[in-house]
Order: structure tokens, then sequence, then C-alpha cells
């Protein structure tokens, strides 16, 4: 059974993985499309971070939340 700090582990490793995955997306071919509202909260995602960072998925907020 996994401790507490191996599960800690896991849960990091699959946002910075989701987080890669995001980028990759957002790079390739010119870049992806940005979601209009954010996947986490709902809230819309401002036209300036949508074009700051092509395929964007959450709001600031939330992404940084996730990124902790």
């Amino acid at each position: 059974m996994a401790d507490p700090a191996d599960l800690a582990q896991r849960e990091v490793e699959a946002h910075l993985a989701a987080s890669m995955a995001l980028h990759r997306a957002a790079t390739a071919g010119g870049g992806a499309v940005s979601a209009l509202e954010c996947v986490d909260c709902g809230r819309p995602i401002p036209e300036a971070r949508r074009r700051a960072v092509p395929g964007c998925q959450r709001c600031r907020e939330c992404q940084e939340e996730c990124e902790r």
C-alpha cells in the first residue's frame, strides 16, 4: 500500500503531465484553440489570456491552483 508521500508524488506527477500536455498542444502546429470558459470553475477566460497562452483551458486562478 502506498504511503501519503507516494500518493502526493503521484498527484504532482499527474498535474505536471497534464500541464506539459497542454503546453505541447499550445505550441504544436501554430497553437491550439483556447477554451472560452475554464474547465475547472466555468468562469469565462479573458481574451487577453487566451491570446497570451494559446491552448489554455483554465483561468489564471485555477491554473495557479493546479500548478501548486
